[in-house]
């Protein structure tokens, strides 16, 4: 018999796909979560990913965006970089899960007689650890609601499991669980008329689970009109209140805006029936997200990566964190960014091409591994150092900057990474040694270092001004360092280790000092991971303050008096 519950006991909010996915169910869950924040109520995300790896870390980011790292070293799905910069705070790996992590956990459990010989199963076993591991996150989190995202969309036989569980919290909890459905309103071109046909085809699939969504959150290119809103309320037996109005919005963070436009918090709150009397205070994200519309200049930021070629279309999202921390420091700074995709192929086939980056106010190079277009990348940062360019390397770009100035600086003209060339007569970035044992294993998983680690800054440098502190702590997703062995060489050359590990072995900031160059930085961790929108990372920040001067100082050369007068008096002929 199904227990049951009382109002008072913990909330439940379930995000499910409808027709279609990458509509926003990340987006929705996170601003979800904002707005139920912004009431006073304490909230934890949760994202459940129906696919068997075990976590995200071996994935291609072609294959599914960015992998985002927790302060634990977890590697999960993007989307809790979104859940992490909507709340403002960091998430535990409880938070995260995946069918291959429920499924590894029932089997070494199984092997272990967990279950005393009981014939295991998809049901009840699977379905239960999944249920117990949200039951989990709500304990850890010791919130008030926990918003969970199932990952694909109804009728995806992957997150069958996870919607049953689902279910299974709702019989067990009636009072207590909200099913939200996030469901794509095409308006086709040829017709003129909002389509609401698929959506209504999605609700019956929900219930042919046994569930009944509780709300309707109602994507389209156009806001939802009164007539849709009752028409979609009567087929998918809801009230018209409860059905959402979410169209195409310039800036993300103007979702949980719009949705309390529809009084979506107050509307949730008497549905979970939680008497909560504080006013949504949203003041200071909406001054954030106002930023997004305004900015009384641009600055041109190129991104030169690898990961953009997926067939005729750019996957901007395998650098999303990056993207969205280039975003938030330029709203502190009341500037728009100018962003563009470079891919670093084409300054490998074509080196003369690095003098188009002329145009650019700073470039970055973000992560990544394997050999493709590093020589590319190599070049554009000779390019950057010796034009004085504002240059951001992070990680990878990071080790690369370290190799451009053993070759092209200190003289080591064969320096490599042994990444690519294990056999290079001058390893200056090299794999760490305790991690050699792993990779003969070919046990890719876990060979990195991941998650939060200690960082001591160097007086006098560019990072310390930049932080404003002596010892920060940021977050890792990489196999190679700084090979001990180079580091005297190099520093005798010229770069300068402002940032290092507690017991001084590891180099985790590389730069050139400010006398020799505006900002020529690069870190061996992900400065983007920890970028909010509230609390813009102060690297970036630093990066963008020298790409304004860079292109005010290009402005003035081009606007000089001697340029001035030489354009507008006629020169005499002879």
């Amino acid at each position: 018999m199904a227990k049951t519950s009382k109002k008072g006991g913990h909330k439940f909010i379930f995000i499910l796909g409808g027709v279609m996915s990458g509509v926003g169910k990340g987006i929705a869950t996170a601003s979800i979560g904002k707005i139920l924040v912004a009431r006073g109520l304490s909230v934890n995300l949760v994202k459940v990913d129906p696919y068997l790896n075990v976590d995200a870390g071996t994935m291609n980011p072609t294959e599914h965006g960015e992998v985002f790292v927790l302060e634990s070293g977890l590697e999960t799905d993007q989307d809790m970089g979104n859940y992490e910069r909507f709340l403002n705070r960091d998430l535990g790996p409880e938070d995260y899960m995946t069918s291959g992590l429920v499924y590894k956990t029932v089997i070494e459990r199984e092997r272990n007689l967990g279950y005393g010989g009981k014939f295991v199963e998809a049901i009840p076993h699977v379905r239960d650890e999944i249920a117990n591991r949200l039951k989990h996150s709500a304990k850890m989190g010791k919130s008030d609601v926990t918003v969970v995202e199932i990952g694909g969309t109804l009728g995806d036989f992957s997150n069958a499991l996870f919607i049953d569980a689902a279910r299974l919290i709702h019989l067990q909890h009636p009072n207590d669980v909200l099913f939200v459905l996030v469901s794509y309103l095409p308006v086709p071109s040829t017709i003129g008329e909002m389509k609401t046909k698929p959506t209504q085809i999605a609700v019956r699939q929900l219930n042919a689970y046994g569930v009944q969504p509780d709300f309707l959150i109602a994507r389209s290119s156009h806001a939802l009109d009164q007539k849709r809103k009752e028409k979609l309320a009567t087929w998918c037996n809801m009230r018209p209140d409860r059905v959402i109005s979410a169209p195409d919005v310039d800036s993300i963070y103007d979702v949980p805006l719009n949705f309390e436009r529809d009084k979506l918090s107050d509307t949730l709150l008497t549905a979970l029936g939680k008497n909560v009397k504080r006013a949504s205070d949203m003041a200071e994200w909406k001054k954030f997200a106002s930023h997004a519309h305004n900015g009384r200049q641009s600055v041109k930021i190129g991104i030169v990566g690898k990961y953009f070629d997926t067939g005729d279309f750019v996957l901007s999202d395998a650098y999303l964190s990056v993207i969205e921390a280039i975003k938030f420091s330029a709203y502190q700074l009341g500037v728009k960014p100018d962003i563009h995709w470079l891919n670093a192929k084409d300054f490998q086939k074509n080196p003369a091409k690095v003098k188009e980056l002329k145009e650019y106010d700073g470039i970055i190079v973000p992560g990544g591994f394997g050999e493709t277009g590093i020589e590319g990348k190599i070049n554009v940062i000779k390019f950057c150092r010796e034009q004085k360019l504002p240059y951001f390397g992070l990680c990878y770009g990071m080790q690369l900057m370290v190799v451009e100035f053993a070759r092209n600086v200190a003289l080591k003209r064969d320096a490599n990474t042994t990444e690519i060339n294990p056999k290079t007569p001058h390893p200056v970035i090299d794999i760490l040694p305790e991690q050699r044992a792993k990779l003969a294993a070919k046990d890719y998983g876990g060979s990195m270092r991941l998650g939060a680690y200690p960082c001591k800054l160097r007086s006098g440098t560019i990072a310390e001004a930049a932080y404003g502190a002596k010892t920060v702590s940021e977050r890792h997703r990489h196999r190679y360092e700084v090979n001990p062995n180079y580091i005297m060489k190099l520093t005798e050359a010229g770069l300068k280790f402002s940032g290092v590990s507690p017991d001084h072995t590891l180099m985790e900031i590389a730069e050139l000092p400010k006398e020799k160059h505006p900002f020529m930085l690069g870190t061996q961790f992900h400065p983007e991971l920890k970028a909010r929108p509230l609390a813009p990372h102060p690297l970036f920040t630093a990066f963008l303050k020298a790409a304004l001067a860079t292109k005010k100082k290009s402005n003035s050369a081009k606007l000089s008096p001697s340029r001035l007068l030489r354009y507008t008096t006629p020169q005499p002929t002879r």
